[in-house]
């Protein structure tokens, strides 16, 4: 049986941090849940991935106060966000000879832009007004070709140029006026009912910008000389990616179903009108789509978590940094979320949460766990014990149909938090989950070491390669046939073609 994962560790769970540790002792919940989501976002919308920077270390210069335009403060706190600086010369190089195509056409400002790449798994990408265009390693590792990204980064400066940003921004001023407006001069009940209708025509405003932005978007790529049918390409993609995760984790994809208040149109809405404006350009094979040159510059670049911010092999996790490594139960699907170390179940009937916050040591572990941040606590279940020689303490908690199994674990000078999720506490969740519990381990320096980041490696097939061959050595997933054609851009019943150039994943 399935549920929503939003029903149990939601945002008011634990806010305490796997890799900033939080010193409060927040008060939880334990009918919020794990949200398992993969973050993945329409071009121009800001995800805001809060990890340090990996991979390719950043020189960071410290800003001169009173000395910084807004313009870059905005940007050092953009690329921050998103993990740093990423930097990958080969790569650079490619894009920003797109942008120089782009920046000829005419149909864009004529302002000079500046890309930075961005050392995030996040698959997006997005322009500021001031001609800066920000693109992840994530969205690089998805697309398959120079036209899909050209099309990704005309979209973003169809915004600009079109000043989207300025006139929602316009809108949802005039929206907050006359919601207030209503509740003043009419009732309370009125204001809400506008506010509400004034939502939904913001949502259909954001939803219009967006397909304006595709079309000035392919329009732009087809005449900087790019195929126009990269944009559709990169969005079946990204569905695709959305789909997979769905998914692995026992959920339907609900891309198909329509969401009024989205502030993108759904992934198959977008390929239908991004097709048919293609079409009207041009027919298919039309134009450079510069797969082979794409996929050089794309050769050795950092896919997936940072190693500094630990890593996922199929169940498994190890935080080099911070010296501990876990292992979930078998079959379970492991996210890293800048707050905690997530994980569902294939069936989306069980999950976890992995994270941890300060703790004095004069603190009992007992008197810690009975300290009223969780709800639900069996207190007579407060057991202490041991997690491979490291101070412990067990306990469970139940919360409606929900059932919990937990461990606080004093590593350090940090307690480390591990709780279950289930709604059948039995004999056999209990020895899974007792046994995962003893998984938290500390790793030596030399294994800390080893741990080295996943990277794209392009190899060109031979006769003798099959899918199996190729899949082999995605060694992160344990559907790694699945992967290898997402990355590719595979449709199922689609062959490998001797002599090309295919995406793998190795360490």
């Amino acid at each position: 049986m399935t549920f929503d994962t939003a029903e149990i560790f939601k945002s008011r769970f634990i806010r305490g941090r796997l890799r900033t540790k939080s010193a409060a002792l927040p008060h939880v919940a334990l009918w919020a849940c794990v949200s398992a989501a993969l973050v993945l976002s329409g071009c121009s919308t800001l995800e805001l991935d809060q990890k340090k920077p990996l991979g390719t270390p950043t020189t960071v210069t410290p800003p001169v106060v009173g000395a910084e335009s807004p313009e870059d403060q905005e940007h050092r706190r953009l690329v921050a966000l998103y993990g740093g600086a990423y930097f990958h010369p080969p790569m650079e190089t490619l894009l920003g000879g797109v942008l120089a195509r782009l920046a000829k056409t005419g149909d864009t400002d004529s302002s000079p832009y500046r890309l930075t790449l961005l050392n995030s798994a996040v698959v997006n990408a997005f322009a500021l007004p001031s001609g800066r265009i920000y693109v992840t390693r994530g969205l690089l590792a998805l697309a398959n070709d120079t036209a899909e990204v050209a099309a990704v980064m005309a979209h973003e400066i169809a915004h600009v140029t079109a000043r989207h940003a300025a006139q929602r921004a316009e809108l949802e001023k005039d929206s907050a006026v006359i919601s207030k407006a209503a509740s003043i001069i009419q009732t309370p009940e009125k204001g809400q009912e506008v506010k509400a209708f004034r939502k939904l025509s913001l949502a259909s405003f954001s939803r219009a910008q967006e397909f304006e932005a595709d079309r000035l978007g392919i329009s732009t790529v087809s005449k900087a000389g790019f195929e126009a049918f990269g944009a559709a390409r990169f969005l079946t993609s990204l569905g695709r990616s959305t789909a997979l995760r769905a998914s692995l984790i026992g959920q339907k994809s609900n891309s198909e179903r329509p969401d009024i208040l989205s502030t993108h149109p759904s992934t198959p809405e977008r390929i239908r009108e991004a097709i048919a404006t293609a079409r009207q350009i041009a027919a298919p094979g039309f134009g450079e789509t510069n797969r082979d040159g794409y996929l050089t510059a794309l050769n050795g670049i950092t896919f997936g978590d940072d190693p500094s911010e630990g890593v996922i092999r199929t169940n498994h996790f190890t935080h080099p940094k911070l010296e501990f490594s876990f292992t979930a139960p078998s079959g379970f699907v492991l996210e890293n979320s800048p707050q905690a170390l997530l994980g569902l179940s294939h069936d989306g009937s069980e999950s976890l949460r992995l994270d941890s916050v300060r703790l004095p040591g004069s603190t009992p572990l007992e008197d810690y766990l009975a300290s009223g941040w969780i709800e639900g606590l069996d207190k007579s279940s407060v057991v202490p014990g041991t997690v491979n020689a490291f101070p412990a303490t067990f306990a469970t908690a139940k919360d409606g149909l929900w059932n919990f199994k937990l461990v606080v674990i004093r590593f350090g000078s940090d307690i480390y938090r591990l709780i279950f999720a289930t709604k059948t506490l039995g004999a056999d969740a209990d020895q899974r989950f007792l046994a995962s519990m003893n998984s938290f381990r500390l790793i030596t320096p030399q294994e800390a070491a080893q741990v080295q980041p996943l990277k794209i490696s392009i190899h060109v097939a031979s006769s003798s390669d099959s899918f199996a061959s190729m899949a082999a050595q995605m060694s992160f997933t344990d559907r790694p046939e699945e992967h290898f054609r997402l990355l590719n851009g595979l449709e199922p019943n689609e062959g490998l073609v001797p002599g090309q150039s295919y995406k793998i994943v190795t360490e």
